[in-house]
């Protein structure tokens, strides 16, 4: 199993402030800066753009940006990330006409690949693609708003993924979105993932050093 990470969802961030909010969680103890990017077409709502990662780079965030395309299609953004200073840069397969090139695309821009699952969306996509992949990111939620309630099943569709991941035989990181808190994020550890994006759980709560490190206790907990 992977070194946890914890990955603040900058979709509940005041945007107003968002260098120094991201600032505050990485000084917190997050690992990882994850963006949701949404299109009002793949899914029903309109967020950020390549822009704001790079403002982030250019104020100075050094830790990795985690990027989840919530568009289509999805080759020109995923380009776009890359070149504004991404590090992940994962996507929904359903989206890419030729999911095998936009994984290879990616990786060739100098990123990591992914490939998301919505809740309903089956894992058979990654029968002919664990070879193309670094992160498999599950949704724990249907798509397009934060603050949506975990949904259950996601643990056995995690431990059926932590199980292909150690089949293949390749490093590749299992990341769970949607609905992550501090009374919850011990089973989703436990069901096999291990990177935990959380957005208003964090940016919602008074002190982010706290809470991360609750986390982070609830991970220990089950390892």
């Amino acid at each position: 199993m992977s070194e946890d990470w914890i990955a603040p969802s900058i979709l509940s961030a005041d945007f107003a402030r968002l260098g120094e909010e991201v600032d505050a969680v990485l000084k917190a103890g997050a690992d990882l800066v994850h963006f949701d990017v949404m299109d009002n077409h793949y899914v029903p709502n309109l967020t950020i753009g390549p822009m704001v990662c790079e403002a982030l780079r250019k104020h100075g965030v050094s830790a990795p940006i985690d990027v989840h395309l919530m568009v289509t299609p999805v080759d020109r953004l995923a380009e776009d990330f890359a070149a504004a200073g991404a590090s992940y840069i994962s996507f929904h397969p359903e989206a890419s006409r030729h999911p095998d090139r936009t994984l290879q695309l990616i990786r060739d821009a100098g990123c990591r690949s992914g490939l998301v699952f919505n809740p309903a969306t089956p894992l058979s996509w990654l029968d002919h693609l664990m070879d193309k992949v670094d992160m498999i990111l599950l949704m724990s939620v249907n798509p397009g708003f934060g603050g949506q309630g975990f949904i259950e099943t996601t643990l056995k569709k995690l431990a059926t993924a932590r199980s292909l991941i150690e089949e293949s035989g390749c490093s590749i990181r299992l990341e769970v979105d949607g609905g992550v808190k501090v009374d919850n994020i011990g089973r989703i550890a436990q069901a096999g993932a291990d990177t935990f994006v959380a957005g208003s759980a964090i940016f919602g709560a008074g002190d982010y050093t706290q809470t991360i490190s609750q986390m982070r206790s609830e991970i220990a907990g089950v390892r």
